[in-house]
């Protein structure tokens, strides 16, 4: 049976389940400015109750009696509570070859420039590493003889340690052929059975590293042949995205590749990236 919170804060009318702790909405309104500062993530008025179920359990894990508490821990801590937060307000969905149309336009892009030396990509959101080891089959099979480099990055360290150990059920493997699974799998130490781990010689072309978005300094070396950034900008509101993907062009080489999520467009920024059909851009050449 639902019943009416006794929270001072509840919205008139609206209701509410019994909770642990009081989330008023000058709580909420705290803790949204805050991961809004710490990783431009924007929530709506909708994600109160999101936010409570997520953060409740940082409240248990510490021991603390209230919300007030938690968030002052929050924005006094600069290491591992902070990052706690973030990794809790952090939404991760993913797959192998998620909207699969992306991984042939790559296949393509790296064979027209098979010559050119090393091809580099950019996965700017790699949550537990699905799109980085999709993006990495995608390339060793266009590009078996040239050299390949791809940064994975997350603002979760969480996903990131999963990414890392690339152990997944194989259940989860259904968008895979048999000769992927064969080629680029095998089982997993120690995992139990159904759980099957990336080849060592696929995740050697990858390096993890955590980056937010909002860092003054990602600590990246360009230029990259192509930058994946999907499902990512739909967090963020309209003044980070610009000046997130202002600071992507320069990144990437001339006639490179910026790849979106489906939800995504950068028909505001045109004066940065043209379209190439189905959310993947190339930068505007400026004249001299």
């Amino acid at each position: 049976m639902t019943m009416f919170s006794s929270e001072a804060g509840a919205r008139a009318g609206q209701v509410q389940p019994m909770r642990e702790f009081s989330f008023s909405e000058r709580e909420f309104e705290r803790a949204r400015k805050l991961i809004h500062r710490l990783a431009g993530i924007a929530m709506s008025d909708m994600k109160q109750d999101m936010m409570y179920g997520r953060l409740v359990r940082c409240l248990r894990a510490k021991g603390l009696k209230s919300f007030e508490e938690y968030l002052d821990l929050v924005e006094a801590d600069r290491g591992r509570e902070r990052q706690t937060f973030i990794n809790a307000l952090t939404t991760n969905l993913t797959s192998f070859f998620r909207e699969p149309h992306h991984f042939p336009m790559l296949a393509e892009h790296a064979r027209s420039r098979a010559a050119a030396g090393a091809y580099r990509v950019w996965c700017a959101a790699s949550s537990t590493g699905e799109e980085p080891y999709s993006i990495a089959i995608t390339l060793a099979e266009a590009l078996p003889a040239t050299r390949i480099e791809i940064i994975a990055s997350d603002v979760d360290t969480q996903v990131l340690e999963a990414a890392r150990r690339g152990v997944y059920p194989e259940a989860r493997m259904r968008e895979l052929s048999p000769d992927r699974l064969r080629r680029f799998f095998q089982p997993a130490p120690g995992a139990g059975q159904g759980m099957l781990q990336v080849r060592s010689e696929l995740s050697a072309r990858i390096d993890f590293k955590r980056i937010n978005l909002l860092d003054a300094d990602w600590g990246l070396r360009g230029p990259f042949d192509a930058i994946f950034c999907r499902n990512v900008m739909i967090y963020f509101d309209k003044s980070t995205q610009r000046r997130i993907i202002e600071r992507f062009r320069p990144l990437l080489r001339p006639e490179g590749l910026l790849v979106c999520g489906h939800s995504e467009s950068l028909q505001n920024h045109a004066d940065l990236f043209r379209s190439l059909g189905r959310t993947t851009y190339a930068p505007v050449l400026r004249s001299a």
